[in-house]
């Protein structure tokens, strides 16, 4: 039997090849297709309206809901219900609805602190626990180095503010009775954005596009020493700066108290798609590659991924299968699992994710001007609460 899985994740390709290595039962056909945002998700959008859509897809954990809501998805409750407690319960709370498990999580990513290790040595900066001591980092580096900034402020992905939001306490979404809740612009919130808006308006970090030319520069040029990302991060920073072997470190996300807490950061799920006539075999290439060993080695293995997996029981795998070298050898999964122990609980991803994201990110284009961070979180909520409406959603205000 032949299945087909579309995927952007790194190692995705390994694992399927992985998989046919070792399965004669079931084939499983590979198609890499763009990230979620650049295109990935209209891709799978199209073939979903289409009736073509793949056994298999990923989808990272905020549009989840987006196609369950749509019945772009299987129920796949009856087929994996002896698994979801090998997850950790971020994960199972995140593909979890009305009572329903509709997908198969990969990782669980918690946001973290990459730094420059040697810059920092270098000029006396210590590794900030606060988001005071950020600020503080931020000014001193650019003290020391005009040039230089601690961080990147991400002009194009607003997941970042999302996973701080979180952090702090946020909840965008929610349900009463029947009606959705939507306030993307509560106090909590109001914080993370008062506090960023802040270190963008005295110059103290960058603001540029994730990935973009500008910014790579920027980190190959030493000019950015600090990254606000997450434990996918760490694959994706080894393979885009080689030349820093050994100068980068990952501590926990700074906190608003030093205490441990927050957010995760992306993290993707399998899912089996509506018309799919081959669900059996799509859950047992799917509960492979979350699930057992072979699966999380033949994807870390790859040198290019580092997910932290949301089975906990593979996290030793995926430590043992990533090379550290490029972090000086430190034990960066430790970072990770206690990262991942402090994220906050209740949060929950909305049913329009893709419009919340879109009008978000295109008020984040303004930032460089005039624009501020809680003007782009007000386009967000109204996007989101028009669409739902449009779409015969109830909806209540924060």
């Amino acid at each position: 039997m032949t299945i087909t899985f579309w995927g952007w994740t790194r190692g995705s390709q390994q694992v399927a090849d992985a998989f046919n290595a070792s399965h004669h039962d079931v084939h499983v056909v590979f198609e890499q297709i763009p990230s979620g945002n650049a295109g990935g998700y209209a891709k799978i959008s199209n073939a979903v309206k289409a009736g073509n859509e793949p056994d298999v897809f990923n989808v990272e954990y905020p549009m989840l809901p987006e196609y369950v809501s749509q019945g772009a998805v299987q129920d796949l409750t009856s087929r994996i219900s002896g698994l979801t407690s090998k997850f950790t319960p971020q994960s199972v709370q995140l593909t979890t609805f009305a009572g329903k498990d509709w997908a198969l999580p990969l990782d669980a990513d918690p946001q973290v602190f990459f730094y420059r290790k040697d810059v920092f040595t270098k000029y006396g900066i210590q590794v900030p626990t606060t988001w005071d001591q950020f600020r503080t980092a931020a000014q001193k580096l650019k003290a020391a180095d005009p040039a230089a900034r601690l961080a990147t402020f991400f002009s194009d992905d607003p997941s970042t503010l999302e996973a701080m939001a979180w952090q702090a306490g946020a909840a965008w979404f929610g349900t009463s009775g029947d009606a959705w809740k939507v306030g993307l612009r509560d106090a909590p919130t109001q914080k993370v954005a008062a506090y960023w808006q802040s270190l963008i308006a005295d110059d103290l970090v960058r603001v540029q596009p994730y990935s973009s030319q500008a910014w790579s520069a920027s980190l190959q040029n030493s000019q950015t020493v600090g990254y606000l990302g997450a434990a996918w991060s760490a694959g994706a920073l080894k393979s885009a700066e080689p030349t820093q072997a050994g100068d980068w470190a990952v501590a926990p996300i700074p906190s608003w108290d030093g205490n441990p807490a927050g957010g995760m950061l992306g993290g993707s799920v399998f899912v089996v798609g509506k018309d799919s006539k081959n669900v059996a075999a799509a859950v047992e290439f799917s509960q492979w590659a979350t699930t057992t060993p072979q699966g999380m080695q033949a994807r870390i293995a790859s040198g290019i991924s580092s997910v932290y997996p949301a089975d906990p029981a593979l996290v030793p795998t995926a430590k043992q299968a990533f090379n550290t070298t490029f972090y000086g050898g430190q034990d960066i999964f430790s970072v990770f699992s206690d990262a991942s122990a402090a994220i906050k609980p209740g949060w929950s991803w909305g049913p329009s994710m893709g419009v919340t994201n879109s009008a978000i990110k295109n008020a984040f284009s303004a930032l460089t001007g005039s624009g501020t961070i809680d003007q782009a979180l007000r386009a967000g909520q109204d996007a989101t609460v028009s669409d739902l409406k449009a779409r015969g959603v109830q909806v209540v205000g924060p």
